[in-house]
C-alpha cells in the first residue's frame, strides 16, 4: 500500500510511453506528466535524509503540502472566533473594523464563557457620567527633565526598520503624525522612514546602540546628542529587555544589510549586525541611573527612561535603591510583558521566559510606590493590548499609558501569519523585500492606523464615563474584576497585594517576596546579596 502511488505513476509512465510509440504522439503528454512524479519516487526511495519519504515515496509529499499551509487551514477554517492564539479572531476583527472605521458592534450577546478562569469585567455605575471631549494624555517628565512631553495614552510600540518594512514605518508614522501620537522607533534606529513623515518619535537605544555607536559597538555619546537634539524625538528610552525575548541578544545577518539599515544604524556592510544581550554602558543599577542622567543632558533635557520585562525581582529594587542613593530618576519606565510581541524567539524563550504584564505591572507599581517615587515616574506598559479594555485593566493597576505593536501592525495590514522572521510576510508588513512591501499602500494604511488610535480612545472615554468617572486617571485596581474560580470572583485589589508609599523603605512591607527581595537588593549590583 505504501508504494502505490510510486509504483502507479510507473506503471502509467510505461503505459503512455507504449500507447504513444504505438497509437498518437499525443500520448507522450500522460508521460510527460507521470515520468517525472516516477523519477521523484526513485529519488524518494534512495535519499536518506527523510524517512517517511523512503517508506512513502511520492504519497508523502502530500504531507509536507499539507504541513506547509496548516496555519492558514487551521485559522481559517478550524479555529472558532474566541480560542485563536496569540490573538484570537474576534480580537484581530475588532482592530480591523476599528481601523476601518465600521463600526465593531456584536449582536447576540458574549461568546466568552464568563464563568471561566479567564473573564474579566469592569463594573458600570448606576449614575454613569457624561462623555469626555477631552482627548486624555499624560506629561511625562520628572524634576530633572525641562522638556517633558504630552503623551497620548495609546501609541506605537517598538518595532524596529529591519524588521518591519519601510512601507509600514511610513504609514504607521503618518498616522502618529496626524493622531497626535507617539510611535518607538525599536532598538534599530531613527530611520529615514520615521523622519519622513514627521510624526512624534520616541528613540528607543538598544544593546546595540544602534544609531549612536562606535565601530567597536560601544555607546558613541556625540552620535547620541546629535540625533537626540531633532526635534522629532520627543523621548529617549533605553531598552534593558522585552518580553519576546528577555535577556536574548540577536543578529541581523550581513545578507539582510542594506545600505539604508547600515547607515540607519551605523553599522558596516557586509558584517552581521549584533545585539548583544545586555549593555556594555553600564554594569550596576547606579551606573544606569547616572546613564539615565547623561542621556538627559545630551538630549537637551527631554524626558529618559528605560523599557524592561521583569525577571529576577531583587534586580528592579537594586534599581529602585540606586535611584533613591543617586536621586538620578527616570522619566517613564516601560513594563514590557512576557507575552511576547512582534520580535521572533526561540520557542522557549516565548514561552517560558519573562513576567506576564500583569505580574510584571504591579510589582514595578508597587515597588515605585513602596519606595516613595511613584508620583516623580510615570509607568509605561506593553503587552498584547489590543483594545480598550486590555487598556482599562492595565490603567487600573498600574500603567499610565499603554503601548501597542502588533495592533498597529493588524491595522496597517497584518494578518498574524507568523511569517515575520521569514523576511516573507504576505502582506508588505514585516519584510524588507521591496516586491513583497510595495503592496502596502501608505496613505491608506496611515489613514487605518490613525483610525484604530482614534476610535480606541474613542471607546475608552466611553468605557471611563460608563463606569461613572470623568478620566483614566481614576481608575483604580478595585474597578477590574476576575474570575479566580467557578464561584470565586475578586477585583484586582482584592486579588493583588497592593502597598501604600513607603512601605518598602524598611523592609516590612508586608508583602513576601516584595521584602525579601528588598533584603538581596543593592544599587552596586544586579546579583543578589546575602
Amino acid at each position: 500500500m505504501r508504494f502505490i502511488p510510486f509504483y502507479l505513476s510507473i506503471l502509467l509512465t510505461a503505459l503512455f510511453v507504449a500507447l504513444g510509440s504505438l497509437v498518437s504522439p499525443w500520448w507522450f503528454v500522460g508521460a510527460a506528466i507521470c515520468g517525472p512524479v516516477a523519477l521523484l519516487g526513485v529519488y524518494d526511495v534512495l535519499q536518506e535524509r527523510h524517512s517517511i519519504l523512503r517508506n512513502y515515496p511520492v504519497a508523502a509529499h502530500f504531507r509536507f503540502l499539507f504541513e506547509m499551509i496548516r496555519p492558514e487551514i487551521h485559522q481559517y477554517f478550524i479555529e472558532d472566533d474566541t480560542s485563536g492564539r496569540p490573538f484570537n479572531r474576534d480580537e484581530r476583527s475588532l482592530i480591523y473594523e476599528r481601523s476601518k472605521n465600521i463600526e465593531g458592534l456584536k449582536p447576540f450577546g458574549t461568546e466568552l464563557d464568563v464563568y471561566s478562569d479567564e473573564y474579566e469585567w469592569s463594573p458600570h455605575s448606576i449614575a454613569p457620567t457624561v462623555k469626555s471631549s477631552e482627548s486624555f494624555r499624560t506629561l511625562v517628565g520628572g524634576p530633572g527633565c525641562t522638556k517633558p512631553y504630552s503623551c497620548s495614552l495609546l501609541n506605537v510600540s517598538s518595532m524596529s526598520f529591519g524588521a518591519i518594512s519601510p512601507n509600514a514605518i511610513l504609514a504607521l508614522n503618518t498616522g502618529a503624525k496626524k493622531g497626535g501620537f507617539a510611535h518607538w522607533t525599536g532598538e534599530g534606529g531613527f530611520s529615514p522612514y520615521h523622519r519622513k513623515p514627521g510624526g512624534d518619535v520616541v528613540w528607543q537605544i538598544g544593546t546595540g546602540y544602534f544609531g549612536c555607536r562606535n565601530d567597536d559597538g560601544t555607546f558613541n555619546a556625540d552620535l547620541f546628542a546629535e540625533q537626540a537634539s531633532d526635534d522629532q524625538v520627543k523621548m529617549i528610552e533605553i531598552k534593558i529587555s522585552q518580553g519576546a525575548k528577555p535577556g536574548h541578544g540577536g543578529v541581523l545577518p550581513a545578507a539582510k544589510i542594506t545600505q539604508e539599515i547600515a547607515q540607519t544604524r551605523k553599522v558596516p556592510m557586509g558584517q552581521d549586525c549584533v545585539s548583544p544581550p545586555g549593555h556594555s554602558a553600564f554594569h550596576t543599577p547606579r551606573e544606569l541611573c547616572e546613564w539615565v542622567q547623561q542621556l538627559r543632558e545630551l538630549s537637551g533635557g527631554k524626558p529618559v527612561g528605560f523599557k524592561l520585562c521583569i525577571g529576577m525581582p531583587h534586580e528592579f529594587l537594586a534599581i529602585c535603591k540606586a535611584m533613591l542613593e543617586t536621586r538620578l530618576l527616570p522619566d517613564f519606565i516601560n513594563v514590557d510583558g512576557g507575552e511576547g510581541g512582534t520580535g521572533a524567539a526561540p520557542l522557549e524563550f516565548s514561552d517560558s521566559m519573562g513576567t506576564p504584564l500583569v505580574e510584571g505591572l504591579v510589582l514595578v507599581h508597587n515597588a515605585l510606590v513602596g519606595c516613595g517615587l511613584r508620583d516623580k515616574i510615570k509607568i509605561a506598559c506593553a503587552g498584547k493590548v489590543s483594545s480598550a479594555a486590555d487598556m482599562i485593566r492595565n490603567i487600573a493597576i498600574g500603567a499610565d499609558w499603554c503601548n501597542v505593536a502588533r495592533g498597529f501592525m493588524m491595522s496597517v495590514g497584518c494578518i498574524q501569519a507568523q511569517a515575520c522572521h521569514t523576511n516573507a510576510c504576505p502582506v508588505g508588513v514585516a519584510t524588507q523585500d521591496p516586491h513583497r512591501f510595495r503592496a502596502l499602500n501608505v496613505a491608506d494604511k496611515s489613514e487605518r492606523a490613525f483610525r484604530f488610535h482614534k476610535n480606541t480612545m474613542e471607546t475608552l472615554t466611553e468605557m471611563v464615563a460608563a463606569m461613572g468617572l470623568t478620566s483614566p486617571d481614576e481608575l483604580e485596581p478595585a474597578h477590574v474584576y476576575k474570575r479566580t474560580g467557578p464561584t470565586q470572583v475578586m477585583s484586582y485589589e482584592e486579588a493583588y497585594e497592593f502597598l501604600s508609599v513607603g512601605d518598602l523603605l524598611d523592609g516590612n512591607s508586608g508583602h513576601p517576596l516584595l521584602d525579601r527581595s528588598w533584603r538581596h537588593a543593592s544599587a552596586d549590583t544586579f546579583r543578589a546579596q546575602a
